[in-house]
């Protein structure tokens, strides 16, 4: 059995997998599957307090992810998903920079419906990008409480009404600070409560 430390210390160094060679792909996705083994909430979309929070991404093989911290003079920051079970809504919050003031978020919210015990449908609703400054990001929770309010950003918002921009999540592990989900175009997403 592999324990989440040892995980942990494979991702560690990897910028959420923007460093990580083919060998450390290999080696971090052998150890996912065998954490994975070893899931301690069989059910984790029924366990609704373990899954709602603030969740940091740490290592992902999402390429849609990863080429915001490839493009010429970006520098990709902390990268969330933030989970509210009550509404059924997931907000990705993508925090990027290049110039001092000119901090930038990339940001996807999507409502989520059980498919099983692990598996959610999610389907995109509303993106917004912009100037954090222009946009008064403090936080993910307060973003959120503003998009929840019906703010509209000095930003790119608009709603997404494509049928291409949905796709499925199974959440593979879950614990109290530890979640790994598989996505419907084969990404992998290890993630820490914050």
């Amino acid at each position: 059995m592999i324990s989440k430390a040892e995980l942990l210390e494979a991702i560690a160094g990897k910028n959420r997998g923007l460093l990580a060679t083919d060998t450390d792909k290999t080696a971090i996705l052998a150890a996912v599957s065998r954490l994975e083994d070893y899931n301690p909430t069989p059910r984790p979309i029924e366990a609704t307090d373990l899954l709602e929070g603030n969740w940091r991404l740490l290592y992902t093989t999402s390429n849609s992810l990863l080429n915001l911290g490839r493009v010429p003079l970006l520098q990709l920051g902390q990268i969330y998903q933030c989970v509210r079970t009550a509404t059924a809504k997931i907000y990705n919050i993508a925090e990027v920079s290049n110039l001092p003031y000119l901090e930038g978020l990339v940001s996807v919210s999507a409502r989520f419906t059980p498919v099983n015990e692990r598996r959610v449908d999610v389907k995109f609703e509303r993106s917004i990008s912009g100037l954090q400054r222009l946009i008064g990001y403090q936080s993910p929770s307060n973003f959120i409480q503003q998009i929840e309010a019906g703010k509209k950003f000095p930003a790119l918002d608009f709603g997404i009404e494509s049928r291409e921009q949905q796709g499925w999540l199974d959440i593979t592990y879950l614990d109290n600070d530890l979640r790994i989900g598989r996505g419907n175009e084969g990404s992998v997403f290890v993630l820490t409560k914050r």
